[in-house]
């Protein structure tokens, strides 16, 4: 089991005048896998506030992942991806490469996301859609090698070269 903080990003669904169907669908995707939703915040598009729970759900509450959802397209107030570079330590390209790739097949829309990934401290921090769809396309493609990658961030695992599946 792993702990897992979901922030959700909309100036609307922090008002209250938009329900969240984005953070609902990424607890029960992310429970197939042995994550639990510790955490569950929905934010404004305010990079200072995103900065402020992606450092707080890291640092202060020490949760192994954190997914936001919402603020990674080409808006003036889209600044997820902003916020969560200003507070990561090191970069992990690698995810947003594949979901982006993925999307793709789907949608030349994908081209269009700016979402990142990341790691502060002991936390993995991945920035998602905004929309339900979104959320579960992008999910399901890194889901295979997100528990693993979570268990050797926290010493949990240390090889990664050994029984892989093709």
């Amino acid at each position: 089991m792993f702990t897992v903080g979901v922030i959700t990003i909309s100036d609307k669904g922090s008002r209250g005048e938009r329900v969240d169907l984005s953070g609902p669908a990424i607890e029960e995707m992310i429970g197939t896998i042995g994550g639990k939703v510790a955490k569950y915040i929905i934010v404004p598009d305010e990079k200072e506030e995103i900065k402020q729970e992606l450092i707080r759900m890291s640092d202060e509450l020490g949760l192994n992942l954190i997914l936001t959802t919402g603020g990674t397209g080409f808006s003036h107030r889209d600044v997820t991806p902003e916020a969560t570079m200003e507070v990561i330590e090191k970069h992990v390209p690698g995810i947003p490469e594949v979901m982006r790739a993925k999307s793709m097949e789907i949608t030349p829309k994908a081209m269009l996301s700016r979402a990142q990934a990341g790691i502060r401290k002991n936390t993995l921090i991945i920035n998602l859609p905004g929309s339900p769809k979104g959320v579960r396309e992008n999910l399901e493609v890194i889901m295979p090698a997100l528990k693993h990658g979570i268990e050797i961030l926290i010493g949990e695992a240390s090889e990664c070269g050994t029984s892989e599946k093709k």
